[in-house]
């Protein structure tokens, strides 16, 4: 990877506000190249800029990645598919609900400071709960897309007559 990559690599996966010191050691660039590189993702609209007393740090636009995502869901799956997704993550749910006797992840997670368990029962708790957390992220996720399907899917349309309009 370039110095360029490796900035945006590092920048893409932040998950706190990190000054560029910070950002340029993880991607192992100079200072300079990292500041340079941060400003034209700001320019961009891929990263934010938060200002934190006297210091400058840069966190991804979480809002535009939420929207990114959405639409790729969107262009990417049928409507069905969308929904049968939808129908297997809340039927894995429940089979874990059923197998665990709890409603939610964070009761699962409680249960894991019971003294009883072997350890191959918490680790298999353990990547449950993992999975639990990331099947609640893609639910959320299609929902919304669902939600949104039918105005992209028009959005689209709108495009591709305002296109055949503009080449006859």
């Amino acid at each position: 990877m370039s110095a360029r990559e490796r900035i945006r690599a590092v920048a893409e996966t932040l998950r706190e506000p990190r000054s560029v010191n910070w950002i340029s050691e993880q991607a192992d660039a100079a200072w300079s190249r990292t500041n340079e590189e941060l400003q034209a993702l700001v320019e961009q609209g891929l990263l934010r800029r938060v200002e934190a007393g006297e210091a400058t740090r840069y966190q991804p636009d979480y809002t535009r990645l939420l929207f990114e995502e959405i639409r790729t869901l969107i262009e990417e799956n049928p409507r069905e598919e969308l929904r049968n997704e939808l129908a297997a993550i809340t039927e894995e749910i429940e089979g874990w609900q059923a197998t665990y006797d709890v409603e939610t992840w964070e009761e699962l997670e409680q249960s894991l400071d019971d003294g009883d368990l072997a350890s191959a029962e918490l680790r298999e708790r353990r990547d449950v709960i993992g999975c639990w957390e990331e099947n609640q992220e893609d639910r959320r996720l299609i929902r919304h897309a669902l939600a949104l399907y039918s105005d992209v899917e028009a959005a689209r349309e709108q495009m591709i007559d305002v296109a055949d309009r503009d080449t006859n």
